[in-house]
């Protein structure tokens, strides 16, 4: 597919006009944000049939709101407007993010969108491995109104997601971080400008005596199909006193949850010996916001 093929192009209002767009056009249509993938997809064979482009900048929601509760974030805020957040850059618990954010070029940042970033379902984006290891949750509008879908239900398979074929993605929401939180993210890429290899980030919370009360470890970049989290790794870690030795144990039980993929980039044996360093590193990285490292 190239552009010159499109037969329509849709520059909606308003939520519901997206919602008509898409039940009239069905799998011919595509919610268009930053655009910035778009190429990516095509030059993949990855928009079989699509022809039309319904392009949502006119929707009002690109606005961040912080407030007591957490922060809403618009599905059509820029990459660079999410990382210019104090909160994000200033708090600890959303490290994770922070990181994250520090990894794409200036063209992306100042192109592509939050909303196509996760609706994307890419396995190899970073911004998803970060959000899910913060528990975010998006927001998203359709035929039968409004919903809320926890992050890890909302990837379904490659490129593919949970939305309706009448739906679309509005936001992401964040909730406030229950003190003692920190977390981390880590990305293995060959250059500057290339999608991930292997991606971790692990968020914690750590109480006065220095046990972990709660933990979140997720991973991307080709170690499934789609970004997961790691239930045996955030069994072991749940509950323990942080030690020096805990970190690459953690690592190491990743290796439970993952089917890491191959590709002209990386073998799967390859993806699996690094999820395990990944998640180590991002670990200790957590750790030392934290103890008041950086």
């Amino acid at each position: 597919m190239s552009l010159t093929t499109l037969e329509n192009y849709f520059l909606p209002g308003s939520g519901g006009e997206v919602v008509q767009l898409l039940q009239e056009y069905g799998e011919r249509a595509m919610i268009l944000a930053g655009g910035s993938f778009v190429h990516g997809l095509a030059a993949r064979n990855l928009l079989p049939g699509v022809d039309v482009f319904i392009d949502i900048q006119k929707l009002g929601l690109a606005d961040i709101v912080a407030g007591s509760g957490g922060l809403e974030i618009g599905a059509m805020a820029r990459l660079a407007d999410l990382a210019s957040v104090s909160e994000i850059r200033e708090d600890a618990a959303w490290g994770a993010l922070s990181d994250a954010l520090r990894c794409p070029p200036v063209q992306i940042m100042n192109t592509a969108t939050v909303g196509g970033n996760i609706a994307a379902a890419c396995p190899y984006f970073d911004l998803p491995t970060a959000f899910l290891a913060i528990g975010a949750s998006v927001r998203t509008e359709g035929s039968s109104g409004s919903r809320e879908i926890d992050l890890e239900d909302f990837f379904t398979g490659l490129f593919e997601n949970s939305l309706a074929q009448e739906e679309f993605l509005t936001g992401v929401a964040l909730s406030r971080p229950e003190p003692g939180s920190a977390s981390a993210f880590v990305k293995l890429e060959t250059n500057a400008n290339d999608l991930a290899i292997v991606n971790a980030a692990v968020h914690m919370t750590v109480d006065e005596s220095g046990a972990c009360q709660a933990a979140r470890v997720a991973l991307g970049g080709g170690v499934n199909e789609i970004p997961l989290r790691s239930a045996a790794a955030e069994k072991l870690l749940t509950g323990q006193v942080i030690t020096d030795e805990l970190p690459a144990k953690v690592g190491q039980a990743v290796q439970a949850d993952i089917s890491p993929m191959a590709d002209h980039r990386a073998s799967a044996e390859y993806r699996s010996a690094m999820a395990s360093v990944l998640t180590e590193r991002a670990l200790r990285s957590a750790i030392a916001r934290m103890t008041g490292g950086n």
